[in-house]
């Protein structure tokens, strides 16, 4: 990876429903113009600047509604998440592009970040000129069901059983999804801690092989996992506002955009096929198995998408 570079520009950008998104620009000013879309939702970024060249892109980086730096967070029971959509999300999108005068750019997208990044680009196939993904995902309905609706259990049901008896008994045979978003919305904040801490650990769990014990670091603040969970089980409650299978049915508006996919054959959160079936429909697309990695983004797999961003870089 790229040596850790700071920005040179950031600011607040208001997107409407009384949401503003934070962004940063990183890089040479006068490079290749990219964008990552972070995963979760809710996830946050910073770590991906470190895929790029700094000398040869510009690139931005920026927190979806109401994680991270933007406002307001979903960390406070009052914000309301109503407008927080994957239309709206792709809107913000264009406005950020045009706030920020670039005509056309390189879109990177992981995880949920996949999911948007397919979305924004079938939306605005002109103002992409590739598209990087890993740990791909494409909104289908089962691949919400297979990790928060109990197909995953399967692997992991120790784990699954735990997410399980964190909800009051009567909600236990129902839909998970549906009685966390509640818990994570009750007035009683310690029981919105506790439900957003059981969340997280299956969230933990999940990412890697053998299973991860306890909270992953990035949920250690509860804050930052009482948003994420909040986001999380808002979307998929909705399976994402999107029509089954609708972004595998309208890739051909990617027909021009030369893709990679970057996929662990160990991903369980979002298995193989996904990617493999993407490629299917999108002629002009890669897809870069990597032999030993699961869905977090480590070692070899990070290497692959440095490896990607490099393809796509301008000559010098």
């Amino acid at each position: 990876m790229y040596p850790e570079i700071e920005p040179y520009a950031h600011g607040m950008l208001e997107v409407g429903d009384g949401d503003s998104l934070y962004w940063e620009a990183c890089g040479n000013p006068r490079g290749k113009p990219a964008v990552v879309l972070h995963g979760g939702p809710g996830s946050g970024s910073p770590w991906h600047r470190r895929l790029f060249d700094p000398g040869a892109y510009r690139l931005v980086l920026f927190d979806q509604r109401n994680c991270g730096r933007s406002r307001p967070h979903a960390a406070d029971p009052a914000t309301d998440l109503e407008a927080n959509t994957t239309a709206n999300l792709v809107a913000d999108i264009e406005l950020l592009r045009g706030e920020l005068e670039v005509d056309r750019w390189l879109v990177l997208g992981g995880s949920w970040g996949s999911t948007l990044a397919l979305a924004y680009a079938e939306a605005h196939a002109d103002r992409v000129t590739e598209l990087i993904l890993f740990g791909v995902t494409t909104g289908r309905h089962e691949e919400f069901d297979w990790l928060f609706r109990g197909g995953l259990a399967r692997l992991f049901p120790e784990q699954w059983e735990q997410l399980r008896a964190a909800l009051p008994p009567a909600e236990r045979e129902g839909d998970i999804v549906e009685a966390y978003e509640r818990l994570l919305n009750d007035p009683d904040p310690a029981l919105r801690r506790r439900a957003a801490e059981a969340w997280c650990r299956w969230e933990s769990a999940t990412p890697v092989w053998p299973p991860q014990d306890g909270l992953a670091e990035r949920f250690a603040d509860p804050e930052y996992a009482l948003a994420f969970a909040r986001i999380v089980t808002h979307y998929v409650r909705h399976n994402g506002w999107l029509d089954d299978g609708v972004l595998l049915r309208e890739a051909g508006a990617l027909a021009e955009i030369s893709g990679i996919l970057v996929h662990g054959r160990f991903d369980l959160q979002a298995d193989l096929a996904n990617a493999w079936e993407l490629e299917r429909v999108w002629p002009r697309a890669e897809l870069v198995v990597v032999s030993d990695a699961g869905h977090s983004p480590r070692d070899d797999l990070t290497l692959e998408l440095v490896r990607a961003t490099d393809r796509f870089r301008p000559p010098a």
